[in-house]
């Protein structure tokens, strides 16, 4: 946990309040108030602060209360582990016991109070931690980690028993990290020490208990750095985000691992990946969850939103963090696969594809180039497979050197089944050479199931140039994940930069259209949209069928009637709604109809709407849900009679701008339907992604006070026509 390979770490003075060109300071911790140019409109923070935690990972002191030295006793293990940390980073160690006179030949004091120096870190295992972290916060001890039994768990004494954890610290500038509740467990994993002897870009591990960290931090014996690792536990106070903010603050971390079991606070997170984003440090996370498929669709795009790389197991995890934290930019898109064998290299291939990697074929002076090397026979477009014997011999490193030659290639992909000695080692030799040559990407699959051997263990592994993998599936996937970051940092601009911080002209009007708790007619759903320049129908409410017929000759035939009340939601169930009338009699019959019904249905209404009949479009839907972790969210989807069964939608966590609204709208699976299909017209998809950056306005000013907004259907017209919402509900909170 608590560890670090350098024996200084860097205080940069943007540590406590970073200002980065065109930043703010965050809201500071503990309940500062913030600036105001700090809050949105919708009165969240803009700009997380990033805790200086150095002093968390490299203490000058270290206080242990409730140390112990019983054989057997889980408390025994951790001061064990704590006392040998300590000495790897200079600190000097406290322990601390009413009654021992010393704890492994470390001398005692009975109590927090008789500590003979201020102490950066106390460690806390007794069993009521909350009376000593009290004492600790009074003895302004900035960091404080507790160990004990009894806080985990969701039942009522363990959620009462962490509130009081909170409770101690808050306010009072003691940082808490955790509760861990597992003793037997964490002495294993807290407190790691990293090998020092390792260089390059290192990678930076946070996780909620010890078990997601055991992959990434074996990778030191794969000769890739780790730096820092931070098991977070119940996250009363310090949590991931605090973590991610200072991680990728480190001038040490090339990537950022996650084991994510859950978000303390969807903002406070998105608010550490912009950090890392603006900073270009990449952010891979695993995540349970994907079985709740409603939560997990808003936590995916809002993770995509930011750029961080979400991958479904640990072991992805090691390898695509592995990856992004020590390759260069990509110099191009293109993959390469070089294989031995026919069948290897059209399943890599295949498996590269499938994952959305360009596979380009070479050029056929190229190909002519590599069948200098490559019996004619072999293929060499792309994947290039020399049959196994060239790699034996010189012609080996020439065709690595040709493929890594061509412009069109940033990645070279070559699967090694199992060893063939003397082929492999020759062929693993080549391909490190080649890769401290280049800076394209040089990627080998060492698919052995030994693991043992020198050319593996020596030769690949000994290479900081060469990403090496075990299974070609976690191979082409890290690939993906790397030219896709670089791709994402390339383009980022933070969206927290460009949030309204004022409300804008039309929300004190909209905002007074608003009963809490009711659902609105849709005539004032409709009046809401209008407040926020989303176009409607021409329509007129009407109470009477005389007036229908006065508001049908004025909206202009043909015209659609509908019942219109705070109640009225499912209209063609109830056949409270009328399409293409196109005459006055037609008009007043309509009106009695609809009337009689809503009357026999016991239906309220506040009369009838009389509406603008709109042209044929694409039929698609736009809507506001209020999220328990990120707050209001903004979802589009097709519309139209199959919606339901389709559930073809996307949705984004505001802020986000005009070009992530088209990302959005390309998550869709039938988003070429607004391309024109079967003769059709072209939607307008400008006018739709005004729609949309408009719905997400509203949703930043009211969302406060909504509980549910559909524009269903948003009628989206051909090409510089528009888009018109036929219908919408709106349900207050």
């Amino acid at each position: 946990m608590l560890g670090s390979t350098h024996g200084t770490l860097t205080t940069d003075p943007r540590r406590a309040r970073v200002i980065a060109c065109g930043e703010h300071a965050g809201p500071a911790v503990h309940g500062r108030p913030a600036d105001a140019d700090d809050l949105d409109v919708s009165g969240r923070p803009l700009h997380a602060d990033v805790p200086d935690l150095d002093r968390l990972f490299r203490p000058r002191a270290v206080a242990v209360v409730g140390a112990s030295d019983v054989e057997g006793r889980p408390n025994a293990g951790v001061t064990r582990q704590l006392a040998s940390w300590a000495e790897r980073v200079g600190a000097r160690l406290h322990p601390v016991h009413p009654t021992r006179p010393a704890v492994f030949g470390v001398p005692c004091v009975p109590s927090v109070a008789d500590l003979p120096e201020q102490v950066d870190l106390a460690v806390v295992l007794v069993a009521d931690p909350v009376p000593v972290i009290e004492r600790l916060a009074e003895a302004k001890v900035p960091f404080v980690v507790v160990l004990a039994a009894g806080l985990a768990g969701t039942g009522a004494e363990g959620r009462a028993a962490r509130d009081r954890l909170a409770a101690a610290v808050k306010g009072t500038g003691t940082r808490l990290l955790g509760p861990h509740a597992d003793l037997n467990a964490f002495d294993l994993n807290a407190f790691a020490g990293f090998r020092d002897d390792l260089d390059g870009p290192a990678i930076a591990l946070i996780t909620r208990s010890g078990h997601e960290g055991h992959p990434v931090l074996a990778l030191p014996e794969l000769g890739v750095r780790v730096s820092h690792w931070a098991p977070t536990g119940d996250e009363v106070d310090l949590e991931s985000a605090d973590f991610l903010s200072y991680f990728a603050e480190q001038p040490e971390v090339g990537a950022i691992a996650c084991g994510v079991e859950g978000l303390k606070d969807g903002r406070a997170f998105l608010l550490a990946a912009d950090r890392a984003a603006r900073r270009g440090v990449p952010v891979v996370a695993v995540r349970a969850g994907r079985t709740e498929s409603g939560a997990d669709a808003v936590v995916d795009a809002a993770m995509r939103q930011f750029g961080v790389i979400r991958v479904d197991g640990l072991d992805e995890l090691q390898d695509t963090a592995a990856l992004l934290a020590r390759a260069r930019p990509p110099r191009a898109d293109g993959v390469v696969v070089y294989s031995g064998s026919v069948g290897t290299g059209a399943h890599t291939a295949d498996l590269a594809t499938g994952s959305g990697l360009t596979l380009p074929t070479l050029s056929a002076a190229k190909q002519t180039e590599l069948h200098q090397w490559i019996p004619g026979h072999l293929n060499v477009a792309n994947p290039v497979v020399d049959g196994g014997r060239p790699a034996g011999d010189a012609r080996g490193r020439k065709i690595i050197d040709a493929i890594l030659d061509d412009p069109s290639v940033g990645v070279l992909i070559c699967p090694v089944t199992g060893p063939f000695p003397p082929f492999s080692d020759r062929l693993v030799r080549d391909l490190v050479d080649a890769a401290e040559r280049t800076d394209k990407l040089v990627c080998v699959v060492w698919g052995s199931p030994v693991g043992t051997e020198l050319a593996y263990r020596d030769v690949l592994l000994g290479s900081s140039r060469v990403a090496t993998f075990r299974t070609v599936g976690n191979c082409v996937r890290a690939v993906r994940a790397y030219l896709a970051q670089h791709r994402f940092t390339a383009a980022y601009r933070s969206p927290f930069d460009d949030a309204p911080r004022t409300p804008s002209p039309s929300f004190r009007k909209a905002r007074a259209l608003l009963h809490p708790g009711q659902q609105l007619s849709e005539h004032a759903a409709k009046q809401l949209l209008r407040a926020y320049g989303i176009r409607v129908p021409r329509e007129q409410l009407v109470t009477s069928a005389a007036a229908a017929v006065r508001a049908a000759g004025l909206v202009g035939y043909p015209v659609v009637m509908k019942a219109s009340g705070a109640r009225v939601a499912h209209k063609t169930e109830f056949g409270l709604l009328k399409v293409g009338l196109t005459s006055a009699s037609q008009v007043r019959d309509a009106y009695r109809e609809l009337t009689d019904i809503a009357r026999y249905e016991g239906i309220a209404l506040d009369g009838v709407l009389v509406c603008q009949m709109v042209g044929r479009g694409v039929e698609m839907v736009v809507g506001v849900t209020h999220d328990a972790l990120f707050g209001p969210t903004v979802t589009v989807g097709l519309g139209g009679d199959l919606a339901e069964v389709l559930r073809d939608t996307a949705v984004r966590v505001p802020p986000f701008g005009e070009d992530e609204a088209r990302r959005l709208l390309g998550d869709l699976r039938g988003r070429a339907v607004l391309d024109g299909v079967r003769g059709r017209a072209p939607a307008d998809v400008d006018a739709l992604v005004e729609v949309i950056l408009r719905v997400q306005r509203l949703a930043l000013e009211l969302g406060a006070d909504l509980a549910e907004l559909d524009i269903d259907p948003l009628l989206v017209l051909p090409q510089g026509q528009g888009a018109v919402a036929l219908d919408a509900l709106v349900v207050c909170r």
